[in-house]
């Protein structure tokens, strides 16, 4: 049970730009985590002396680090506050990036982007639930936007310094990297960072408890309904991260140079519309702008179905690719603030709910998008279509069957 009904309200808490931008560094620990290290895997697999299939299982295990570790942050944050997981958390990111540089085999290495992964979780969930403890309303869509941005920015400039570490360096190089930025967020967290969850806001008990705030969760429509925007746009994007390299260059030809440019153009747009859609969100209501944004989804993943298998040209696909991503950028704040705005006293559990869905459904996305042969875009195209519509039906329908949410059609 919790001290207090959730319903308590509070004053309005006053938010300093330095907190608001070490909130805003938690959420790159995903992308960084994924993206730094990709041009430096060709290396890793000739050195460790494996096979390539092997060798990116270290993908998936990060990613899976990503996805399950929220479910233990999120409840242990409601419980025990979030700066000491939060700082527990950091520092675990950055002895398992240490492991990672050091390690001797490609079995260790796994072993320790797993952990590395976990520890990279509690940033993220804690990022979303911190969000929560200090915003409401208009706010708290604006501040999910911020994040959009963030995150999209760690997505351009991973692959960018990851590329530049290992002009000088070799693999084991960037996980250095990588630590090192763990002991910077690590330092500003321990400076700046003050418990954003009042103890009477904490939740008492351990795993029953935490099934039950499950169950609550479960059982909104509006909940049910963002978990699943979120976690089929997840995988559209993911489909895209995985197979946007292999259609771009192996089929349409482009430089890895031209490709970067490419994945730049797209990271941008997500920036650009994600922060949109957190403003847009105070007059529009989350709900029409969670529309927009899965309009936008749908339209851009259909376009690239049609574009695989009619072969149309180059701009078709970088025009699809963009109206794609920009979507599910729109779709990101709304949807988490509608999942989160009415679950204060467990923010942390609702966000390792979304967290695990946008990761899980991605890891279950992401290998689908090749099963067309290495020549053929429709692969990708059909799961992002697959996807983008399934969010776009789950919402409707969720919705729907909920009846009308006081919470759903605010504004």
């Amino acid at each position: 049970m919790t001290a207090i009904d959730a319903s308590t309200s509070t004053a309005p808490r006053t938010v300093s730009r330095s907190l608001a931008l070490v909130l805003g560094l938690l959420t790159a620990f995903g992308p960084i985590s994924m993206d730094l290290y990709l041009p430096v895997l060709p290396a890793l697999t000739r050195d460790l002396h494996t096979q390539t299939s092997t060798a990116q299982l270290t993908v998936s295990a990060c990613l899976l680090g990503l996805a399950f570790g929220q479910i233990v942050a999120g409840p242990l944050s409601d419980r025990f506050g979030r700066r000491r997981p939060l700082l527990i958390g950091i520092g675990a990111y950055i002895a398992a990036s240490a492991l990672c540089a050091a390690s001797p085999t490609i079995e260790t290495l796994i072993a320790a982007r797993l952990v590395q992964g976990l520890a990279g979780s509690v940033g993220i969930v804690i990022a979303q639930a911190a969000g929560r403890d200090l915003y409401s309303g208009g706010k708290l869509v604006r501040y999910y936007g911020r994040l959009a941005v963030l995150g999209g920015l760690a997505a351009i400039i991973g692959p960018v310094i990851g590329g530049q570490i290992a002009a000088f360096t070799d693999w084991r190089g960037a996980f250095v990297f990588l630590a090192v930025v763990g002991v910077g967020i690590l330092v500003a967290s321990a400076i700046i960072y003050r418990e954003t969850l009042p103890h009477e806001l904490r939740t008492e008990g351990g795993l029953p408890h935490t099934l039950r705030a499950f169950a609550r969760l479960l059982s909104d429509s509006t909940f049910v309904a963002s978990l699943l925007v979120t976690a089929f746009t997840g995988a559209a994007l993911f489909a895209y991260l995985a197979g946007a390299t292999f259609v771009l260059q192996g089929i349409y030809g482009l430089t890895p140079q031209q490709y970067a440019l490419a994945f730049g153009l797209n990271s941008l747009g997500f920036m650009v519309f994600g922060f949109t859609s957190g403003r847009v969100s105070e007059r529009w209501s989350e709900r029409r702008t969670l529309s927009v944004g899965l309009a936008l989804c749908v339209a851009g993943a259909l376009l690239l179905l049609v574009t695989a298998l009619l072969h149309l040209p180059l701009v078709a696909v970088i025009v699809s690719l963009f109206t794609m991503v920009a979507g599910v950028a729109v779709t990101n704040p709304p949807s988490t603030s509608l999942a989160l705005s009415g679950y204060r006293d467990i923010a942390g559990t609702a966000s390792s709910l979304l967290g695990l869905t946008r990761f899980a459904f991605g890891g279950l996305s992401a290998p689908l998008v090749g099963l067309g042969g290495e020549h053929d875009a429709t692969g990708l195209g059909l799961v992002a279509a697959v996807s983008a519509v399934a969010a776009a039906l789950a919402f409707a329908v969720v919705t729907r069957l909920g009846g009308r949410s006081r919470r759903l059609v605010r504004g």
